[in-house]
């Protein structure tokens, strides 16, 4: 089950202050421009994991997301 699609508008939420990519990555909008697929949810236990989101943020890079650490955008 994929909850985002390309063209979805999404704001990355990381809560957990202590992970690498929450100063850069935190409160950040983007677009998500392609779903890749990919077999981590064998280790996880959740077939939800089994989906990667790149999101070209607005302000630049494009960097790939579980869904775990995407909401939509309010301005979507």
């Amino acid at each position: 089950m994929r909850r985002f699609t390309e063209g979805d508008r999404v704001r990355i939420d990381i809560p957990d202050e202590t992970d690498p990519d929450h100063d850069r990555y935190h409160g950040a909008h983007g677009t998500v421009v392609e779903v890749l697929r990919d077999e981590a949810g064998r280790e996880t236990g959740d077939e939800r994991d089994n989906y990667l989101f790149r999101v070209d943020m607005d302000d630049g890079p494009v960097v790939d997301v579980r869904w775990r650490d995407l909401r939509p955008a309010p301005d979507s």
